[in-house]
């Protein structure tokens, strides 16, 4: 093979002809430490794999950079496609390897969640999707949509509000009932009948029939009155006229009656921004927006891994999925959903009509959310870079701080913010080894050693602490004073309220004062984040470890020293082997702690 991938022999084009057989599955690159970079799948894992045997010019930039630092690969056959769909999708999320595509937001939106199977249901407001014979309408795009459209409904249509599977057994109904919204199955005999055609016109509203539920009550109003149940047709007329006021709202943008995603991406600078709008029997019935980062520039390859992570949730499944882009293995992802679904499932990128428009304006506001976005967060990134002068925008800010008492038990921890936001994947925790006795500057210096080993350094490094942590630290990306290109860095410290100081302060290498900036200032602002966050981070995983630390110690043994004095000897000393060089009256400073049971910790240690 020419040029630099694959050149590992374990990844060798021989090698992996005889290793790798014409199956499906999926494939996982490895580095020197086992770690996983990428996850991939294939219907051959041969002719996939072999696929990376090739000029490194002919390779993608992040297929290169990927490539550099694989040096294994391991492969799981599946006896199908749609397996090593699924198989994929579940060490992506478990692994999270650095050169997928993934998306971040993996947190579950609202629905609504109808059990036709129960003889009285009731709508309830869930998280997960289920396979259980329940009917699920949305995902809303927020808690606040689902709870407002529940309200609604709930004022309209009369279901009961009552937790549980059954209705509750009552001596008198509740004041829903009194107001007129809830049938009360739970002391009145409430035909089933009739409260299944209330569930029914529940169902039609959601799914957005609402000409076939007008139609329906319109029908059942006529026929309440010819019975003379005039208080009945009073009622199905309120409700014909607050669907009606609901219909003249909604934005009809399709004339077919189906229930349509449309998916518009966009990028700029290596941010990707997904918009899926919701189309719901001909209406815009809401819209849900992602953005991401990924290293590459191919919109195919981003647009099928969107479509496989989020799909792969179980979330609504539509009758067509509208895309801006072409996805990668697209005939494969369309057959796969449509295993999901139980149905087929239609993927496709219109050129044309009235589908072509709506994906249209999925792109443009994938556009005009980036953008502004991009320009907020360019703001904020380029007055840090003009206010501590440097070289290039800080996108990845990494805060640094240790915490102890009296040294032990010593630990270090890195905070991530990525544009200006917190990036939970880049969070670390450090154990200190090295460091002998209280020496912060030297934990420091560990610390950022093993960080910069670990590879992918940030933009900028923020140290907690004054000139003597910044030292320690420029000494590990110096070493020697050698230059090089290595992240840029800065400290901050608190003020001195006793010297009237009137904000925190920077450091910067090579400046002998602090930088002074104003309170108010958004760079000391966003920096003093970052500085709490690590410092909160620093703080709970000291206290974490102190408290296992605590749990046993040899401290149970000595008489008169329960859970409690523990704590408080620990607490103040640190560790067994500090409390053991310490005085008898050391001990006994302590509340409740006497002068006798202070010699008697210190003669059982001894």
């Amino acid at each position: 093979m020419n040029g630099e991938p694959l050149s590992h022999p374990d990844l060798d084009p021989e090698s992996l002809r005889r290793r790798v057989p014409p199956h499906p599955g999926v494939y996982l690159f490895k580095d020197a430490e086992g770690r996983i970079l990428y996850v991939g799948k294939a219907k051959d894992l041969r002719k996939r794999v072999l696929s990376y045997v090739r000029p490194s010019a002919e390779l993608p930039h992040k297929t290169r950079l990927m490539l550099r630092r694989a040096r294994s690969l391991e492969t799981l056959l599946t006896e199908t496609e749609n397996e090593a769909f699924i198989l994929e999708d579940t060490l992506v999320k478990r692994h999270l390897p650095r050169y997928n595509i993934i998306l971040r937001d993996d947190k579950r939106y609202p629905c609504l969640r109808l059990d036709l199977r129960n003889p009285y249901p009731r709508l309830q407001i869930v998280r997960r999707m289920k396979k259980d014979g329940a009917l699920y309408f949305g995902p809303f795009s927020s808690a606040g949509a689902v709870r407002s459209t529940l309200k609604l409904i709930e004022t309209v249509f009369p279901l009961r509000k009552c937790r549980g599977d059954r209705p509750p057994k009552r001596s008198r109904p509740c004041l829903n009932f009194q107001l007129g919204r809830c049938l009360a199955p739970c002391t009145r005999d409430v035909p089933r009948a009739a409260y299944r055609e209330l569930v029914q016109q529940v169902r039609l509203f959601l799914e957005g029939r609402n000409r076939e539920l007008l139609g329906r009550l319109r029908k059942e109003m006529v026929k309440a009155s010819d019975r003379l149940q005039f208080e009945r047709a009073a009622r199905i007329r309120d409700r014909i006229r607050a669907v009606e006021r609901i219909t003249e709202r909604q934005n009809v943008v399709s004339r077919a009656m189906e229930d349509w995603d449309v998916i518009g991406l966009a990028e700029k600078d290596g941010a990707w921004q997904v918009v899926n709008l919701h189309v719901r029997k001909g209406s815009l019935a809401g819209s849900r927006s992602y953005r991401f980062r990924a290293r590459t520039d191919r919109a195919e390859e981003v647009m099928g891994a969107f479509i496989k992570q989020h799909y792969a949730r179980g979330a609504f499944f539509p009758r067509k999925i509208l895309i801006s882009h072409e996805a990668d293995d697209l005939p494969a992802i369309q057959s796969w959903i449509g295993d999901l679904a139980g149905r087929k499932v239609l993927i496709h990128r219109p050129q044309r009509g009235e589908k072509h428009r709506l994906v249209r304006l999925a792109e443009t506001n994938a556009k005009s959310l980036l953008a502004t976005r991009a320009s907020r967060d360019e703001g904020l990134l380029d007055q840090v870079r003009t206010a501590l002068q440097l070289k290039g925008r800080p996108v990845v800010v990494e805060g640094l701080d240790i915490s102890h008492v009296q040294g032990h038990p010593a630990v270090g921890t890195v905070v991530a913010f990525r544009e200006g936001k917190p990036d939970k994947n880049g969070y670390r925790n450090y154990r200190i080894k090295g460091a002998n006795g209280v020496d912060d500057y030297a934990m420091m210096a560990e610390m950022v050693s093993r960080r910069m080993a670990a590879g992918e350094p940030p933009d900028l490094f923020l140290v907690d602490g004054g000139k003597g942590h910044l030292a320690a630290v420029e000494r590990v990306l110096h070493p020697a004073g050698e230059p090089g290109e290595v992240p840029a860095l800065a400290a901050i410290a608190k003020r001195d309220q006793r010297r009237g100081e009137p904000a925190d302060k920077i450091f910067l290498p090579g400046r002998k004062n602090p930088l002074a900036l104003a309170p108010d200032h958004p760079v000391l602002l966003f920096l003093m984040r970052v500085r709490d966050e690590t410092h909160r981070r620093a703080v709970g995983y000291h206290r974490k470890l102190r408290d296992r630390t605590m749990s046993t110690s040899v401290l149970d043994g000595v008489p008169g020293i329960g859970p409690k004095r523990k704590r408080l000897l620990l607490n103040r000393f640190g560790d067994v082997a500090a409390l053991t060089q310490a005085a008898p009256e050391d001990l006994a400073a302590l509340p409740g702690i006497s002068l006798k049971t202070a010699r008697a910790v210190l003669k059982a240690l001894a």
